[in-house]
């Protein structure tokens, strides 16, 4: 089972079709054991653009199985789960930060 922080690749449609991408999973386990799908945020190279108070930079972004430095950016959607595959995990340190960032973003304290 998927578990929050969990760094997974998922399948979101382009300009130019369908890209294989890495996400953060941020729903809960609750959510995940009543339901078939999973929140994902969005992970991004571009670091660039992730400039909102919301967007966070990944410090330890090699140790959540990423090949590059990477931005998450509090873009949520949502996919099955049997669609996304575990590629790794955020750092206890890296998975704070964006939980902050996601409270900035939602109404939820």
């Amino acid at each position: 089972m998927l578990k929050p922080g969990d760094v997974v690749k998922a399948d979101f449609p382009g300009a130019s079709g369908i890209k294989r991408r890495p996400c953060v999973v941020v729903s809960s386990d609750l959510y995940h054991s009543t339901r078939p799908d999973v929140m994902l945020a969005v992970v991004t190279t571009n670091i660039a653009i992730a400039t909102a108070p919301n967007d966070c930079v990944l410090f330890e972004w090699e140790q959540a199985g990423l090949d590059f430095l990477s931005a998450v950016r509090i873009y949520i959607s949502s996919r099955l789960q049997r669609d996304v595959t575990k590629i790794g995990r955020l750092s206890d340190a890296d998975w704070q930060e964006v939980q902050a960032r996601l409270r900035l973003a939602l109404a939820v304290s």
